[in-house]
């Protein structure tokens, strides 16, 4: 299988990825965030694409999503994985927490949401009961397990327009609503992998309490996040890793 792994805040590289080489892809969409970056990683074919661009100079909301998407697909990928920097909502989601994320809210507006428009369009919808492929969910909680990484198996992503971070009574109203997690980036990317038939899962790397709760009572340390940050990437690089070795066993 060839996998897909999107790098958010804190991952614009994929460290061991050795035979790289990037190819630059223009869409019907426009121009994804950069080139697609092919390697090899224990021996299993990777694509790598820096969300934000390779110089993180990309806000959430003016993504491509539709074409970093349609780039992905159009290169074969048989799942993504999504890795997310995410602020902690629920109380033992803290600074450094890696959660598998289980559901979404969607609180954007205004962002091109979907591959079904225009005037030569049909009306469709697709079903997105349960926005995270489990295949690939599974996939990464048996890496996680296999090297004793803590990662927690469930939670909901609260998505917001960005690129400002929420206000406390914001987070306060999401908690109410259910959510677990809140970050910029998760949709429309999860549903337009749908649309296209790409299992897609994310993976949360929790940067900081959010706004109003636990050391983000009175503000958010954007100092602390980068530390946070460096170390939580770490862990991360090794449950790809792993999740990279168990994918080749497999084949």
């Amino acid at each position: 299988m060839k996998f897909a792994i999107i790098g958010g805040s804190g991952l614009s590289s994929l460290a061991g990825l050795h035979d790289c080489r990037r190819q630059v892809v223009r869409t019907p969409f426009g121009d994804p965030s950069g080139p697609l970056t092919h390697g090899r990683l224990d021996g299993v074919d990777l694509i790598f694409l820096a969300r934000h661009g390779y110089g993180h100079t990309i806000a959430p909301h003016e993504i491509n999503y539709r074409a970093n998407l349609w780039a992905l697909h159009d290169a074969g990928v048989d799942g993504v994985v999504a890795v997310a920097t995410v602020g902690g909502i629920r109380r033992e989601y803290g600074p450094g927490a890696l959660v598998l994320p289980d559901q979404i809210i969607d609180y954007t507006w205004g962002r091109r949401a979907t591959f079904f428009e225009g005037p030569d369009q049909p009306v469709t919808h697709v079903d997105f009961t349960l926005p995270y492929d489990e295949a690939v969910r599974q996939r990464l909680a048996r890496a996680a397990a296999a090297i004793g990484e803590p990662l927690a198996l469930e939670g909901t992503y609260g998505c917001t327009q960005g690129p400002r971070l929420e206000s406390a009574a914001e987070i306060r109203r999401m908690a109410r609503d259910g959510c677990d997690l809140v970050g910029m980036t998760g949709m429309p990317e999860a549903v337009l992998a749908r649309e296209l038939g790409v299992p897609y899962a994310a993976l949360g790397v929790v940067a900081n309490h959010a706004a109003g709760m636990g050391d983000s009572a009175q503000a958010i340390s954007m100092e602390a996040i980068s530390r946070t940050l460096e170390e939580a990437m770490a862990r991360v690089h090794r449950i790809l890793a792993e999740f990279v070795r168990q994918a080749a066993q497999q084949r």
